[in-house]
């Protein structure tokens, strides 16, 4: 049961009524409440998702003999490979090619083997997990 107390206030000549009731009880338990809820996660899913299965995917091939993630073996780095090709579309089938196909000339002489066996798809995700590298 609420109580509801009227309560004369001068300010100046003018009296007003002010209101004061009860629910205080109620108030401090909702503020405590949300107080104590914590912030919503941010949604990191989909990079998370992605990440973990190109990741998944290179450690089941032989990509950690010539790179590594943040510094150069053989191969350039992934951070480098990031910094140099934007994450579009276009880079991301150009670069699972590359994983495919093997090449060289874009990191120097020494060339990076074919990967004949890795599906298209699969190597999409690889350079997906790649470019996030930072």
């Amino acid at each position: 049961m609420k109580k509801l107390f009227l309560m004369p206030v001068v300010i100046g000549s003018v009296v007003f009524m002010a209101a004061c009731g009860g629910g205080g009880e109620e108030k401090k338990a909702e503020e405590k409440a949300s107080q104590e809820a914590p912030a919503p996660a941010a949604d990191n899913s989909m990079v998370a998702d992605v990440a973990g299965k190109g990741k998944e995917l290179m450690a089941a091939q032989d990509c950690a003999t010539c790179h590594k993630e943040t510094e150069k073996v053989i191969g350039p780095a992934f951070k480098d490979i990031a910094a140099k090709y934007p994450n579009t579309p276009e880079n991301i089938a150009t670069l699972a090619d590359k994983i495919i196909s093997g090449g060289s000339g874009n990191w120097g002489e020494i060339p990076m083997a074919p990967h004949a066996g890795i599906s298209k798809s699969d190597a999409e995700e690889m350079v997906k997990y790649i470019l996030t590298v930072k």
